[in-house]
C-alpha cells in the first residue's frame, strides 16, 4: 500500500542467473521494473541482464539502490556504473527515478512507494473492470489435494469464480480465487494477481489466460492449441540464422539488427562493440542487446530467443546446456576467433550483401590442332584433350599465348559425326563456340564449371 492509500502489485524474481526466464517473463508482464542494485556489491552480471530485459520489453524503469546502510557502501558508484548502460538516473539529470533503500532498515521504503506512484501517475495506467478478465500466468504447480494451481496476474477485467478460463493449453471453470495472503475470495480485479483452482492441467509459466464463454468454446481453443503444439514438436525447427533475420528486417522494415556477444576477454568485447556501432546503413543499425565475458550460458539463449538475437562467440564456446536450450528453441549460435570476420558476417547480413560463394571447378584442357570452316555452322576446331575432360555445357575459356581472349559455352562436342557428353584425356573431337569465331590453331581451350554456394549463417 503507497502512502496515498494505492495498492501495488510485486512480483519479485530472483537473482540468481539461472533464473534469467522468470526475469524475461516478469519485465513483460509488469508495468513498471524496480531494479534493486546494492549499494555495496554495484552492477553485478544479473543487473544487467534485468536492464537488458526490461530494455527489450519497452517497460519503464525506477532503481531502488539497496543496502545503504552496510559499510563500504557507496551509491554514487552505482549511478555512474549504470551510465554504461545507458541508464542516467535523475540526480545526474537523467529521467530515470532512483531511491536509497535498506530493507533491513525499511528506510527510504515510503520513498520508493511514491516514486511508484508518481510514476503510474506519469504513465496514466488504467485497466477496465468491467469486462471478461486477462492476464497472464506467472506460475503453475501441481498440488496434493489441489490439483493443477495456476498463479495470474490478472491484466484486464474481473475475474470471478465460476469463470471458465483458458490458459495456454490448459482450461477450466475457476473453483476458488486465492489472494496473495491465503484467504479465498469471490473476485479479482485488474493487477491483482490470484491462484486459480479449477485447471484440467498446469498451464505453464508466461502462458496468456482469458476468460471465454462456455466450456465447449473452451475445449475448441486448447484443442487446437495442443495440435499446433504437437506438429511443432514434430517438425524440424526453423533456425533464426543471419540470412533470414535480414530477409525478416526488410520484410518488417525494422530498423535493429539484434545480438548477443560474449567474448573471453573484455577487450575483445569492447573492440566488438565498438566496431559493431560503427556499422550501419540506411536500412538497418546494430544493436547490442547483451554484451559480456565468459562461455555462453542458457541466461544468453534465453535473451537472444527474447530479443530475436543471434548468439556471437567470439573465442568461447556454448556449454551443454545452453547448446540444447538453442537447438529446442531455434536461435543460432555463431563462433568467431577473427574480429574482421565477425564484422563482415555481420555488416554483410545487415546491408543485405549475403551473395552465393561462387566456386569454379577446373575439368580439363584441350590444344587446338586444326580449324574447320563448315557452312551453315561456322568454325569448328579439330582438338586433342591434353588433361582432365571437356563436358558438353560446360563453360569454356579461348587462351592465346597465355592470355584469355574470350570466355563462353561450347555449342558444339562431337567425337567423329556423333555428338557426345564429354570427351575425356587423349582423346579428339570437335568443339565450336557459341557466338565467337576466332579460333585459330594452337589455342588453348580451358574447359570449368561453375558452382554456386549459398551462404549459410
Amino acid at each position: 500500500m503507497t502512502p496515498n492509500g494505492q495498492k501495488v502489485t510485486f512480483i519479485d524474481t530472483p537473482g540468481h542467473e539461472a533464473f534469467t526466464a522468470m526475469r524475461q517473463r516478469g519485465a513483460k508482464v509488469t508495468d513498471i521494473v524496480v531494479l534493486v542494485v546494492a549499494a555495496d556489491d554495484g552492477v553485478m552480471p544479473q543487473t544487467v541482464e534485468a536492464i537488458n530485459h526490461a530494455k527489450a520489453a519497452g517497460v519503464p524503469m525506477i532503481v531502488a539502490i539497496n543496502k545503504i546502510d552496510m559499510p563500504g557502501a557507496d551509491p554514487n558508484r552505482v549511478r555512474t556504473a549504470l551510465l554504461q548502460h545507458e541508464i542516467v538516473v535523475e540526480s545526474m539529470s537523467g529521467e530515470t527515478l532512483e531511491v536509497e533503500v535498506s530493507a533491513l532498515k525499511r528506510t527510504g521504503i515510503d520513498k520508493l512507494l511514491e516514486a511508484i506512484s508518481l510514476q503510474a501517475e506519469l504513465l496514466d495506467l488504467r485497466a477496465n473492470p468491467d469486462r471478461s478478465a486477462e492476464g497472464v500466468v506467472i506460475e503453475a504447480k501441481l498440488e496434493r489435494g489441489r490439483g493443477p494451481v495456476g498463479t495470474v496476474l490478472v491484466q484486464r477485467g474481473t475475474l470471478r469464480v465460476g469463470d471458465i478460463v483458458v490458459a495456454g493449453a490448459a482450461w477450466g471453470r475457476v473453483r476458488a480465487l486465492i489472494d496473495d495472503l491465503g484467504a479465498t475470495v469471490t473476485e479479482a480485479g485488474p493487477s491483482v494477481p490470484v491462484e486459480i483452482l479449477g485447471f484440467d492441467s498446469a498451464p505453464e509459466a508466461g502462458d496468456p489466460f482469458a476468460v471465454v464463454e462456455s466450456d465447449s468454446r473452451a475445449r475448441e481453443i486448447t484443442d487446437y492449441r495442443v495440435r499446433k503444439r504437437r506438429q511443432t514438436l514434430g517438425s524440424a525447427g526453423t533456425a533464426r540464422t543471419l540470412e533470414q533475420m535480414m530477409q525478416q528486417l526488410k520484410e518488417a522494415g525494422r530498423k535493429e539488427f539484434p545480438l548477443v556477444v560474449k567474448g573471453d576477454v573484455q577487450g575483445s568485447v569492447e573492440a566488438i562493440a565498438g566496431a559493431l556501432r560503427k556499422l550501419g546503413t540506411d536500412e538497418v543499425e546494430a544493436r547490442m542487446v547483451h554484451s559480456g565475458v565468459g562461455g555462453i550460458t542458457e541466461s544468453d539463449v534465453a535473451l537472444a530467443n527474447a530479443s530475436r538475437a543471434v548468439v556471437v562467440g567470439f573465442n568461447v564456446r556454448a556449454n551443454v546446456q545452453a547448446k540444447l536450450a538453442a537447438d529446442q528453441i531455434g536461435v543460432e549460435i555463431r563462433y568467431y576467433n577473427i574480429i574482421y570476420d565477425l564484422v563482415d558476417d555481420v555488416k554483410k547480413a545487415m546491408s543485405g550483401l549475403l551473395a552465393p560463394t561462387v566456386r569454379e571447378i577446373f575439368l580439363g584442357n584441350a590444344e587446338i590442332l586444326e580449324v574447320f570452316n563448315i557452312s551453315k555452322v561456322g568454325k569448328i576446331a579439330g582438338c586433342r584433350i591434353t588433361e582432365g575432360k571437356v563436358e558438353r555445357g560446360a563453360k569454356v575459356r579461348l587462351i592465346r599465348d597465355n592470355v584469355v581472349i574470350h570466355e563462353g559455352t561450347l555449342s558444339t562436342l562431337k567425337r567423329f559425326k556423333d555428338e557426345v557428353r564429354e570427351v575425356p584425356a587423349g582423346q579428339e573431337c570437335g568443339m565450336a563456340f557459341a557466338n565467337y569465331q576466332d579460333i585459330r590453331a594452337g589455342d588453348v581451350i580451358e574447359c570449368f564449371n561453375v558452382e554456386t554456394i549459398a551462404r549459410s549463417l
